[in-house]
């Protein structure tokens, strides 16, 4: 692990150096603030940890549609190796994980937003959840949990508060124990990223999506609200038999509960750059990125973005739709994309 000078600055930098050095991982305090890390392959860089200090701009909170109103990053990068991971081609540079000392002023900015952003907050339809802070873009928040402790503070410091607020993030990993107590005050929610079985071998370093599960039915009982992230939704032969599964699965997780649970549909999608990335980082994957059965989406931008053709998304958006109503009648669909 990688300290930079100024993150050693911040208690909560000097914290997570504590942590790592407690659990026997290795903390090299550099003399400055840059990350000098020369040529490294992609093992090497996505073992390394980095403790930084969040500028401005990455302070500055940036809408997040269709999630939620603002994202608020608490570190860039992420432990799992997933062949389909987005941050592939939205983060520049070796794919190290840098985690924010400066958590003080990243929860600073929260509060001047209360009431602003265009997803939840002025939405008829999403209106019960206030405004909504995902925590969850660039990284994730619970697989980085155990040396950083940033999500446990940010639950307490948005639990205290007495606005309608409510903070958000998705997570592949399991380990909740330490947010069963908090005092989260009925303003956080907790999506458990989920997809078949069939598909573990696309989430390296991932929880089994049955310990997701688990852990999510635990922070339901803790009184938090809960949800899924299905994504990617990937429409491989069988697709049908195999959410089919995954949706009775959950079901199952929730025997003889109600809670509130949302679902968020996200259908598998990748850039030409992101691809390119994703083939260099993972060579023997046998995830389907080509071309067929897919259609071209251009952003404002001018970028190109491959999708499901329109017959496979209104299948995929139909079965998703029907089996949920039927299986978990109790859960709220936020969104399809």
């Amino acid at each position: 692990m990688l300290v930079t000078r100024a993150a050693r600055e911040w208690p909560h930098g000097r914290a997570i150096a504590e942590r790592c050095a407690a659990l026997g991982i290795d903390v090299v305090d550099l003399p400055g603030d840059r990350l000098a890390l020369g040529e490294q392959s992609y093992a090497e860089a996505k073992s390394t940890l980095a403790v930084t200090v969040a500028p401005p701009s990455k302070r500055r909170l940036q809408p997040i549609p269709p999630s939620a109103d603002w994202r608020v990053d608490l570190a860039e990068g992420c432990p799992a190796h997933c062949a389909y991971c987005y941050l592939a081609g939205s983060l520049k540079g070796p794919p190290i994980t840098r985690v924010y000392a400066n958590l003080p002023e990243i929860m600073a900015e929260l509060p001047r937003h209360l009431g602003t952003g265009t997803i939840t907050s002025r939405s008829d339809a999403r209106a019960d959840e206030g405004t909504t802070f995902e925590a969850s873009c660039y990284t994730d928040p619970l697989g980085l949990e155990p040396v950083t402790g940033s999500l446990s503070a940010l639950i307490r410091y948005v639990g205290e508060w007495d606005a309608p607020a409510q903070l958000r993030f998705t997570t592949k990993f399991s380990d909740v124990e330490p947010l069963l107590a908090l005092p989260h005050g009925g303003r956080v929610r907790m999506r458990a990223s989920v997809n078949p079985a069939a598909y573990a071998r696309f989430e390296g370093g991932t929880a089994p999506v049955a310990d997701r599960l688990r852990a999510l039915r635990r922070m339901a009982d803790a009184g938090y609200l809960v949800g899924l992230t299905v994504a990617p939704i990937i429409a491989a032969p069988g697709w049908q038999e195999a959410y089919a599964g995954l949706i009775d699965q959950v079901a199952a997780a929730f025997e003889g509960t109600a809670p509130d649970l949302t679902v968020e549909l996200i259908t598998h999608r990748f850039t030409p750059g992101s691809r390119e990335v994703l083939q260099s980082w993972y060579p023997g994957s046998r995830l389907d990125m080509g071309e067929a059965g897919r259609t071209e989406k251009r952003n404002k931008f001018g970028g190109i973005k491959h999708v499901y053709d329109r017959d496979t998304m209104r299948s995929l958006r139909a079965f998703f739709e029907e089996r949920i109503a039927d299986r978990l009648p109790f859960a709220r669909i936020l969104y399809w994309t």
